[in-house]
């Protein structure tokens, strides 16, 4: 049998277990028997079929047996697993059963505790190849547990080597010994019932007498009836009931198994040379020796007494400042402190010198404080590392959450007392109260003036935070009032989009008139003698062009706006952001995370440096296994890092804005035309063509391509094929938004609505412009002094139709003279849609709001709608998912996203 490193191989059982056969594919290997597996084919796992070659389990156990260290993970594994049923076979862990078919065979039994954890040792091994092997005559597809084909092929392995011309003489027949199948008749059964194990185990059960000796006791439990107990002294005076209970022999039992026990462990050869086995006396090298499982798998069960030893070495992170350190109560976030480790036995902290004792100790069983105490070796190999650092800021998120991250596992972690005082104020910000600068030309509302408190306690800190309040609850003026609150603190700087710069110069003027403001933007802009309690308004464009001018103001505080523009930390503007020093930075924004956590990683990070560590680490550590494995022990360490840095109230909270009228959501779901049916199922049909032959990259592309043209489809053939008209009774969606929109205008409301594409928004305006209809239609295009002017038209009552694109028109914009909002088509983030709407349902709305969302019906519109549902829910609880999982479908969930007809 010649193997590769490429040679895969599956074992196959059979009925009787000696039929069975290892069956071989790979490169090299010449295929001659098709075998059915359950392999992958993208990201989903289908039947299919290998050409392999069949090996008789006689003629494959040599092969297996001869294996080199370079074999295939599946080869070696099943390598071990051979190995494994000689060693239970040489321990005469065999007995003779009856198979399914009534046919004789042997099989390996019974088994120990130790050969249960091989067992499953074994099965883990076994890459996902090797036990791909489904269960015949189901529907479903159900695989053989790993576990099983282990077990069934050291069954097998014990029915092809035990079943010699000596078998013949113990079961009195052809059968157990015969190479072809025997059925059992009477005498076999009889037989066969009288050879399951019975008897006794033998155990060791520790014990301490004078002088702190160690002894162990020798008894026998009985097999059948595991609360039948005998020492060995009492053996021989037991009555003939007791040992009838324990089996036959009992005395060969316990010679038995001390023989077997001797074997893995040489002291138990003194209990052989005694008169009448009994006890023994271990030295202290010997009782670490047994703590360590010198006796595991030989069949000897270990009982160690409660309280024999005093509690076990309980760990804890911990961190000093380093020599040298600004000390006090509060820590810069970027000072190293020196990390430590506390340690306690029953409650009761050890001094340093003990844990150094313990650090040198070279053993797990060490004397302390008049007790014995047990110590995990790997706990000693912790102690042992010196010269380890942490920053102010890990220490911190460590403290919050009462683990730190060393090495892959989440230790315990014991706050420095230094940084005591720190943690006190941070935990206690959310509660502080401000009063407002009498310079604030306003009334603060009840939670404003909560929130006023907190960013005041938070920069005083130098921490910096995220204030995450829905659109429309005051973000603005809180930051208003924060900039009064620090006089002589230094200048402020606000960056923004293009868009909401003279929203930013009309609210300073009109809440706090008497501040100087300075936009730093256009062709003249400038930053001489820039004063201390100056604002300067600039954009993200001009921070990245700009950042060396910006950078040499010693400004006291940075707010940026709309933070969701720094979502991407490898981006141009998040890296010039960070190189802006600042004494305190405040990041507003009612998305701090739109779809992956790496987003609220980023704004964090400029916010609060080094308080989630690294971005390479955040997302091996965290992102990954909160959003992919739904770690719900990593979800709850996040949020209690986070909470405290990130101040999120939302419009449905109570008290917060009680007088804001109701928000009715309506799913509107409208037919296809036959038009948009065909072109449908055309695009549908020729992209998973080409989807189902890319990959990677090329094949991600391809989806969202198909996705898109869908969506376009959906929304009026005309947008898909790039036509100006006509747009009359071509798409369902067309005319029930015409629909919609003759009763909303019939009752003199007003109405805002979004589309994701300008192109449609353009076709929708062509539309309404044949019709008559006031309509105006705001773009990324739009100019800023324009798109001022279409707010104050269309809050004027000018235009009672106002189109807007998502992008350009979900954020900073004031409209509440709408009553109705419309979703023309869906956007794969709900937040964003949130976002939206809030441009009309926001503190100042004084009338009841309707959202409307259009949804052509039977189509992946459809199926996406309860997706989106169940995602606004995961950014409550620190879950981003993003519109990638979409692209990572297989090819048989897609084709099902995407088919047209009912859901």
């Amino acid at each position: 049998m010649e193997l590769t490193p490429e040679t895969r191989a599956i074992y196959v059982p059979s009925d009787p277990p000696r039929d069975g056969v290892l069956a071989l594919w790979g490169d090299g290997v010449p295929g001659e028997s098709p075998i059915e597996l359950v392999l992958p084919k993208g990201k989903a796992f289908r039947r299919g079929k290998v050409d392999a070659r069949v090996l008789p389990l006689a003629e494959a156990i040599p092969g297996l047996l001869a294996v080199e260290d370079e074999a295939s993970p599946a080869i070696a594994a099943f390598s071990a697993a051979v190995r494994a049923a000689l060693n239970l076979i040489a321990r005469g862990r065999v007995l003779p059963s009856a198979t399914p078919a009534g046919v004789d065979a042997w099989r390996v039994g019974p088994l120990e505790t130790a050969d249960e954890e091989l067992l499953r040792d074994l099965a883990a091994a076994l890459p996902p190849e090797a036990h791909a092997l489904p269960l015949s005559g189901l529907k479903k597809i159900r695989l053989h547990s790993p576990e099983t084909l282990i077990r069934a092929l050291w069954d097998a392995t014990a029915d092809v080597l035990v079943r010699t011309p000596a078998a013949r003489m113990v079961a009195g027949g052809p059968a157990f010994a015969a190479p072809e199948p025997t059925l059992l008749d009477a005498a076999d059964v009889e037989w066969l019932e009288a050879q399951q194990p019975v008897g006794a185990q033998l155990m060791l059960r520790m014990e301490v007498r004078e002088e702190e000796t160690f002894v162990g006791v020798l008894a026998l439990r009985s097999v059948s009836d595991p609360s039948l107990v005998i020492d060995a002294a009492t053996l021989w005076d037991a009555p003939d009931a007791v040992l009838s209970r324990m089996g036959e022999q009992v005395e060969a039992q316990l010679l038995l198994g001390l023989r077997r026990g001797a074997k893995a462990w040489p002291p138990l050869k003194r209990a052989l040379e005694a008169a009448t086995p009994s006890e023994l006396e271990f030295s202290d090298d010997e009782v670490v020796e047994l703590l360590g499982g010198a006796l595991r798998g030989s069949g000897v069960e270990v009982l160690w007494p409660k309280g024999l030893f005093a509690d076990d070495v309980r760990l804890r992170a911990g961190a000093t400042p380093s020599p040298g350190s600004e000390g006090g109560s509060v820590f810069r976030l970027n000072e190293l402190l020196k990390f430590s480790w506390q340690l306690s036995v029953g409650g009761q902290e050890l001094r340093e010198e003990e844990v150094a004792a313990l650090a040198e100790a070279k053993r797990p069983l060490v004397r302390l404080r008049g007790q014995w105490v047990r110590v995990d070796p790997g706990m000693l190999a912790k102690l042992r590392r010196r010269g380890q650092s942490l920053t102010a800021a890990e220490a911190l998120a460590a403290s919050l959450t009462g683990t730190l991250e060393l090495d892959g596992e989440q230790l315990e972690f014991a706050p420095p007392a230094a940084m005591s005082g720190l943690l006190e104020r941070v935990r206690a910000a959310g509660g502080a109260e401000v009063e407002p600068s009498p310079r604030l030309r306003a009334t603060l509302r009840p939670y404003q003036r909560a929130g006023l408190g907190w960013l005041a306690k938070m920069t005083e800190l130098g921490l910096g935070g995220i204030l995450a309040d829905d659109m429309g609850l005051g973000k603005t003026i809180q930051l208003i009032s924060l900039h009064l609150h620090r006089p002589g603190s230094g200048p402020t700087l606000v960056l923004c989009p293009t868009s909401l710069l003279g929203n930013w110069e009309r609210e300073f003027a009109k809440f706090a008139p008497d501040v100087p403001v300075r936009r730093f933007h256009g062709g003249s802009r400038h930053l001489d003698e820039v004063a201390a309690d100056e604002v300067v308004l600039a954009t993200y464009g001009v921070l990245r062009r700009d950042r060396k001018a910006l950078a040499e103001v010693g400004w006291g505080l940075i707010a940026a706006d709309e933070a969701q523009h720094v979502k991407n930390p490898l981006s141009v503007t998040a890296k010039e952001l960070r190189r802006i020093p600042a004494d305190a930075r405040v990041a507003l924004t009612g998305t701090p995370m739109e779809n992956r956590l790496t987003e609220l990683w980023s704004i964090l990070d400029w916010t609060t440096p080094g308080l989630l560590g690294t971005l390479e680490h955040f997302r091996r550590t965290v992102a990954r296994p909160v959003e992919r494995d739904r770690d719900r022990a990593g979800t709850e360490r996040l949020a209690a890092t986070v909470r405290p840095f990130l101040l999120r109230r939302k419009k449905t909270d109570p008290d917060i804005a009680p007088e804001l009228p109701r928000k009715t959501e309506t799913d509107r779901f409208v037919p296809l035309t036959t038009e948009q049916a065909t072109l449908y199922e055309a695009v549908v049909r020729e992209n998973l063509a080409v989807i189902r032959e890319a990959k990677g990259v090329q094949r991600r592309g391809q989806v969202l391509k198909l996705l898109t043209e869908l969506k376009q489809i959906c929304n009026h053939p005309a947008q898909y094929l790039k036509q100006d008209g006509p747009l009359t009774g071509r798409s369902g969606k067309l005319a029930a938004f015409e629909e919609l929109l003759d009763v909303i205008l019939d009752e003199g409301e007003s109405v805002l609505v979004f589309s994701q594409y300008v192109q449609l928004c353009k076709l929708l305006a062509t539309r309404l412009g044949e019709r008559g209809l006031p309509v105006e239609l705001l773009s990324g295009a739009t100019s800023p002094r324009r798109r001022e002017e279409l707010v104050e038209r269309f809050q004027g009552g000018d235009i009672p139709v106002f189109l807007l694109s998502l992008k350009a028109g979900g954020v900073g914009l004031n409209l509440t003279r709408a009553t109705h909002v419309i979703h023309y088509d869906r956007w794969w983030n709900p937040a964003v849609e949130d976002q939206a709407t809030d441009r009309a349902y926001r503190i100042g709305q004084d009338r009841p709001v309707q959202v409307h969302r259009l949804i052509a019906e039977g189509t992946l519109e459809e199926r996406i709608a309860a997706v989106l549902e169940s995602k606004r829910g995961l950014t409550e609880s620190v879950v981003g998912a993003g519109e990638d999982w979409i692209t990572e479908l297989s090819d048989e969930q897609l084709a099902d996203l995407v088919r047209l007809g009912e859901s």
